[in-house]
């Protein structure tokens, strides 16, 4: 099929034959992963949308398409406006969206592979009030007209080292053992992908952008395991590392295995076991825990040696930045490079380090208007030529077996006008202020969100997404629970205390539409500060990321003294830590990027 109107209707006519009036298609997997396997794209496959994250309705007469504040420009330019309309949530739920839109009576579908129980309950009211209801399929009709859809990876596992981990497997599951006991359950269900190579110190290829593996575990409360995966990605030294307290079994044997736990108490993570899940473990008579996967905060709170291993891979990372923000600055105003030309070099010079296992995300090679779209993903035919008059964004990341790094850097393209400098430094003010807060342990992420807003308010400016998202050891660049975020921007909701060990992203941001974006990004770490008097503990961010900031960007003028001495603290460490790696003109430039702000 040649064009995405023709996928659509060859869908509409898989449906009419299976008696359904509609099915929703998320971007997901049966593991609730952000980023998914080639095998588990149908929704980009069906409309051509390239974001991480969004949903598509798909009914008789019309279409939607559901992404959030940071894809409102993307969707427009991928997803065809006479076939879709777009949706943007969280103002409308695609539950509610469904309700009003819905045939009265009709038979709406969906994978209960690909959905929590939590949305099932809440499309399936929605849907009820027009006498409609919400159908579970035993095969996605998406697959059934994809007939070249990729198959799962078969790339095989590998074990992480103990020393990397900082704990090994049968420590972090006797922890698991524990926390069942107290809630005198039998077994936990292990299905975030990220979550089970925590678990187990295994990290796998079968999705880009994260090692992780394509597999389920139960582990039980003496501590035993069990591992659901394709026997063929298991080699001999990975069934060593995982040892007899593990048992090893076919992917396809887990289902199964949920009906067999009969009168035994089972956790299960609502938010990230999808419905089936838990629609197998009632068939199978289990008692029920719905409470989070013990993993989620365990991992988020890295040891020392997780700590250790991400400030190497941030400090050898820097060098590739480094080295690609001086190619930029030299060969972006002669009209040679474009925003896809720009993405390949940036893997070059990180792929020259030598030990780079993957990208942690698209990198997000914006120019000009481009830059104004928070997550926009650069293809071939989107691809601009950075020519001087505006701005360049890149948005970007290294998986390392020691870490996994996510640095934003803008570059400007000839002359910036006034305009961009202020805007720059307002963004850059928050991400200092940010920097510098101390708050109570415990304290909410969605409570210190407007640290960095502050001086855009103040102008009457805003950014539509989250400040920070928590970052994985080797592991998911958008790992939770913590976050900082407002409720009413993408990525709020709950917000999680954060507590120290937790790694966060610092991004704030400005975006003028058709024109420019701006984005600074540094990781932090969270760490306890030391308060005279202070009568409870209290917390802090530690940077991680140490990549100079572009300076002819910087309006000295709107920073207070504090605020330039910390930008003068911040690029002496950067020449500290990256000038011994870099030799020759990288580091000419990089000691002049780094002298003390004028």
């Amino acid at each position: 099929m040649s064009t995405y109107a023709d996928r659509l209707t060859a869908l509409r006519e898989q449906l009419r034959s299976e008696r359904l009036d509609g099915f929703v298609v998320p971007l997901t997997d049966e593991h609730m992963s952000e980023y998914v396997g080639d095998y588990a794209q149908r929704l980009a496959w069906l409309t051509g949308f390239q974001g991480s994250a969004g949903a598509a309705v798909i009914l008789p007469a019309e279409a939607a398409m559901f992404v959030d504040g940071r894809y409102t420009l993307q969707v427009r330019e991928q997803v065809d406006a006479d076939h879709y309309q777009y949706v943007k949530v969280p103002d409308t739920s695609m539950s509610d969206w469904l309700g009003e839109h819905a045939p009265e009576g009709g038979r709406i579908g969906y994978d209960p592979w690909l959905h929590t129980r939590a949305w099932v309950a809440e499309a399936s009211k929605a849907l009820a009030e027009r006498g409609a209801e919400l159908v579970p399929v035993a095969a996605n009709p998406v697959d059934a007209i994809w007939s070249d859809r990729p198959a799962p990876s078969p790339a095989t596992l590998s074990a992480q080292s103990d020393a990397a981990a900082g704990k090994t497997s049968a420590e972090k599951r006797a922890v698991i053992a524990e926390w069942l006991e107290t809630r005198r359950a039998d077994a936990v269900v292990l299905s975030a992908l990220d979550s089970i190579a925590w678990t187990f110190n295994i990290r796998g290829e079968d999705v880009i952008h994260t090692p992780v593996a394509l597999s389920y575990a139960l582990v039980h409360s003496d501590g035993t395991a069990e591992l659901f995966v394709a026997p063929e990605k298991v080699t001999d030294a990975v069934r060593q590392h995982l040892g007899n307290a593990v048992r090893v079994q076919p992917r396809d044997a887990f289902a199964p295995a949920l009906k067999e736990l009969s009168g035994k108490r089972v956790a299960a993570d609502p938010e990230r076991a999808v419905a089936a899940i838990f629609d197998l473990l009632d068939a199978g008579g289990a008692h029920i825990l719905p409470v989070r996967d013990p993993a989620v905060l365990a991992k988020a709170l890295k040891n020392s040696a997780e700590v250790a291993g991400h400030r190497a891979a941030q400090a050898r990372d820097a060098v590739a930045m480094v080295r690609f923000l001086r190619w930029i600055e030299e060969e972006a105003p002669k009209g040679s490079v474009t925003e896809m030309s720009a993405v390949r070099k940036l893997l070059e010079f990180r792929q020259a380090l030598g030990v780079l296992k993957d990208t942690s995300f698209d990198t997000i090679s914006g120019y000009g208007k481009h830059g104004a779209i928070p997550h926009y993903r650069v293809t071939e035919e989107s691809s601009l030529r950075l020519e001087p008059g505006s701005l360049y964004l890149v948005d970007s990341g290294g998986q390392y077996e020691d870490g996994t790094t996510d640095i934003t850097r803008v570059m400007p393209v000839g002359e910036p006008t006034a305009e961009m400098k202020d805007r720059f430094t307002r963004v850059l003010k928050g991400m200092i202020a940010l920097t510098h807060a101390v708050f109570p342990d415990g304290t909410a992420g969605s409570q210190i969100d407007a640290f960095a807003r502050q001086f855009l308010w103040q102008a009457g400016l805003d950014y539509p997404h989250g400040t920070g998202h928590g970052v994985g050891a080797y592991l998911s660049v958008h790992e939770g629970p913590q976050r900082i975020a407002a409720p009413n921007y993408p990525g709020g909701g709950p917000s999680e205390p954060l507590r120290a060990g937790m790694i966060c992203s610092n991004e704030p941001g400005y975006y003028k539409a058709g024109e420019y974006g701006i984005r600074i990004e540094n990781l932090v770490l969270i760490v306890e500060q030391e308060i005279a008097g202070a009568e409870q503990t209290m917390l802090g961010f530690e940077t991680l990321t140490f990549v100079p900031i572009e300076r002819t960007l910087i309006d000295p003028a709107l920073l207070t003294p504090h605020e330039r001495e910390w930008l003068d603290g911040y690029h002496a460490k950067v020449l500290e830590i990256v000038g011994p790696q870099v030799d020759g003109e990288d580091k000419a430039w990089l000691e002049a990027k780094c002298a003390p702000i004028a």
